[in-house]
């Protein structure tokens, strides 16, 4: 099935499960919740704070770099690795990269031609193998992994469980009636 396909599937089953767009909503909400996140950000100090302000350096005039900012920032100030969810790669027909793709539970892949290069492709890892490719962004590519994760009925995984808390509860609010601690200290 082409990507296209696999897409409207997982928007689709998020709309009959929640009754509100998938990728629409969250990259709608990311852009609304950008600024004050960015002020919450800013209030950090510390080794933490730094990281933030250094994530928050890379928010350029493209849209979608400041997307992918905002949310490897999330996973930041919610004391997760930010690599844990976003792995950047050279060449996914390198062997080296392909083990590390095997080794990955759930995440999203950047392939770069050179480190500060374009992006030339996003895609979806789940249980060491690419669900997704040719994502045209990190923001799509993180929105197909919450609609997954969430119409599936999926349990987060530990290392990004306060992410996607946020992302579900804050970003794209559903089921928010109870948040944990970090979660609340962004509400």
């Amino acid at each position: 099935m082409c990507v296209y396909g696999f897409m409207f599937q997982i928007n689709a089953e998020f709309k009959r499960v929640t009754t509100m767009p998938l990728q629409s909503k969250f990259i709608s909400q990311i852009d609304l919740h950008s600024a004050s996140l960015l002020r919450v950000f800013e209030k950090r100090s510390g080794q933490q704070g730094q990281k933030l302000r250094d994530m928050a350096a890379m928010m350029t005039d493209d849209i979608d770099a400041g997307r992918e900012a905002i949310i490897k920032a999330l996973c930041i100030y919610l004391n997760e690795d930010p690599e844990d969810l976003v792995q950047e790669y050279m060449d996914l027909t390198d062997a080296n990269t392909l083990g590390a793709i095997e080794g990955t539970t759930v995440g999203i892949y950047v392939i770069r031609e050179t480190p500060n290069s374009e992006v030339s492709d996003v895609g979806v890892i789940i249980e060491g193998q690419v669900a997704l490719q040719d994502l045209e962004t990190v923001a799509l590519a993180a929105a197909m992994l919450f609609g997954l994760f969430y119409t599936l009925n999926m349990s987060y995984p530990s290392k990004l469980r306060y992410t996607f808390e946020v992302i579900q509860k804050l970003i794209m609010e559903l089921d928010a009636a109870e948040l944990s601690g970090k979660a609340q200290s962004l509400n």
